[in-house]
């Protein structure tokens, strides 16, 4: 049932790659790193730069993951250093789920509109970041015999995402990882 709401949820989000997006490169997760945890005068407050450097690279990691999520093979592979655990195996299950129907999606990924930090706490030795995402896709999910099942390839389509990443301090992995989406 999870995955089937999963599922439900993430068709209405897929895209594809266009050639616009941009790529994580090793010098920005280590500038990431060293970013987010500058605080101002203020404890669990971010500066301008962490923000700016943090939404970089939200946008950029929403974006792999929607498409990575979205294309034809109906594998994860770029995404999969992204996301936690948990996200993995329900993504991977819907797409599992949505291979053995004879699915595939057909999905174009126009942009992200607007990326909001809402929160940012942290809990013990992980830090937690929610995000709100706007983003432009075209989307449609198609059948063995390429039959429209949902969507429309030719309507552009405002997508609304709250997601939260995560990090934990103490490991020397600078990545992010998306933990939780929450709508």
């Amino acid at each position: 049932m999870i995955a089937g709401f999963i599922f439900l949820r993430l068709r209405g989000i897929l895209g594809k790659r266009t050639g616009f997006e941009g790529k994580i490169t090793e010098s920005f997760e280590e500038d990431f790193k060293k970013n987010i945890i500058k605080k101002n005068n203020k404890e669990n407050e971010f500066n301008e730069d962490a923000k700016n450097d943090f939404l970089k690279g939200a946008r950029i990691a929403y974006e792999t993951i929607i498409t990575d999520f979205s294309d034809h093979d109906n594998k994860l592979t770029e995404s999969k250093p992204l996301l936690s655990k948990k996200i993995f195996n329900q993504f991977n299950q819907a797409l599992q789920d949505r291979d053995k129907r004879g699915h595939f999606a057909e999905i174009t990924f126009i942009g992200i509109k607007t990326a909001e930090i809402k929160e940012h706490k942290k809990i013990n030795e992980i830090l937690k970041v929610t995000v709100e995402f706007v983003s432009e896709i075209i989307t449609c999910i198609k059948d063995k015999d390429k039959n429209i099942v949902s969507g429309d390839p030719k309507k552009i389509k405002k997508i609304y995402d709250t997601w939260v990443f995560s990090r934990d301090t103490r490991s020397s992995n600078p990545n992010w990882l998306l933990e939780e989406i929450l709508t």
